[in-house]
């Protein structure tokens, strides 16, 4: 599928708000419902949208500790590997994890509800898996921006062609 420009303002729109209804999405693209309708179909089939969901308010939930959390292994192998996605996957506090160039192996994006939470979730969860040689912690004391799963839509929109979705 090639996106063209209805496609990426159709993206961009449901992008800033996921719960417009058809008709609400369809006037602010200039489509007709049925129109707008299959595109989104299309769109969802091909990958382009993964979902709809409401982002909560993490504060107001009592998770005022969020921080970023390097961490590497000593003995980088599959088996290691493997041994530490299972683990990672298994802890609720992590909420985002990612492999990584620069000094560390893994960074993962933590939230706790405290420091003494947080504090108990570094020494005796990250700190006891196996293979673990090194944790570094940063701590969040403001947001600047904050756009969660946001892709610059914009940027396709100027004349740069969206890559076909496989």
């Amino acid at each position: 599928m090639r996106l063209d420009a209805l496609d990426l303002k159709i993206l961009g729109t449901l992008q800033t708000n996921g719960r417009l209804s058809n008709q609400e999405l369809a006037d602010l693209v200039a489509l007709s419902p049925s129109a707008c309708h299959r595109r989104v179909k299309l769109l969802e089939e091909h990958g382009y949208i993964e979902g709809y969901n409401a982002t909560l308010s993490a504060p107001k939930l009592g998770f005022r500790i969020e921080a970023f959390v390097e961490l590497n292994i000593g003995q980088l192998n599959e088996s290691e590997h493997q041994y530490f996605t299972r683990e990672i996957q298994a802890m609720d506090e992590v909420v985002n994890a990612f492999i990584v160039t620069g000094q560390a192996n893994y960074l993962l994006y933590v939230r706790t509800r405290d420091f003494e939470e947080f504090s108990q979730f570094i020494v005796n969860r990250l700190n006891k898996l196996r293979g673990v040689t090194r944790i570094h912690s940063q701590i969040v004391l403001d947001k600047l921006k904050s756009r969660g799963k946001f892709v610059p839509i914009d940027s396709l929109q100027g004349g740069a062609s969206a890559p076909e979705s496989r």
